[in-house]
């Protein structure tokens, strides 16, 4: 089966899901886009990432991609092979340089991988076709229902804290405390406020 490139274009509180966050991957030079519901800790992991955040100490794919490197593996790709039961898998493709090897995980601890080591991200036609939204313009239209459409069946509750109120200082100050204290969470409460603040 031919393979799709995907990249991330998205990464926000889950509308549907209390405490999940929406992942939103997008195919590359397409219109489609895969939206894949993911638990918090999971989204803190792809997005200290993507934002260049650096934690007090290592988390766990930082760990992951230090162990290969160590040892000469590195990852090649990540293919989000299938969808079953509005369930996505995934699997990343390693090489130390002699052999290639098959490690199956889940859809958004391959990703947080994907993002560490910069490599491509991939699915198959019949999972877009099933999963995916096209975008009309500024609109989303739906294929399929949305909402059943997951990384697994995450039941993680957030707290909402209200940040509106304090200043874009006092934000930076305290978005550095609390990757200071491994509050992943919170931290990515407050980049979010930053972000939005940004944006708007």
């Amino acid at each position: 089966m031919k393979k799709i490139e995907l990249d991330i274009v998205g990464l926000s509180y889950s509308q549907t899901q209390s405490g999940a966050y929406a992942l939103v991957l997008g195919e590359i030079n397409g219109r489609r886009r895969l939206p894949i519901i993911i638990g918090s800790f999971e989204a803190q992991a792809i997005a200290i990432e993507i934002e260049k955040m650096t934690p007090s100490r290592p988390l766990t794919h930082d760990l992951f991609k230090t162990f290969a490197q160590s040892f000469n593996i590195g990852v090649q790709e990540v293919i989000i092979y299938n969808l079953v039961d509005g369930i996505f898998y995934a699997k990343l493709i390693c090489s130390d340089g002699k052999r290639t090897m098959e490690i199956d995980a889940r859809t958004s601890d391959a990703i947080a991988i994907s993002v560490r080591f910069s490599c491509p991200i991939y699915t198959y036609e019949f999972i877009l076709s099933t999963a995916g939204i096209v975008i009309e313009g500024n609109e989303f239209v739906y294929l399929e229902n949305l909402n059943e459409a997951t990384e697994d069946k995450p039941s993680v509750s957030a707290s909402t804290g209200n940040y509106a109120s304090l200043s874009e200082d006092e934000l930076r100050t305290r978005l550095q405390e609390a990757l200071n204290d491994e509050a992943y969470e919170k931290a990515a409460k407050l980049r979010d406020e930053l972000n939005r603040r940004k944006s708007s």
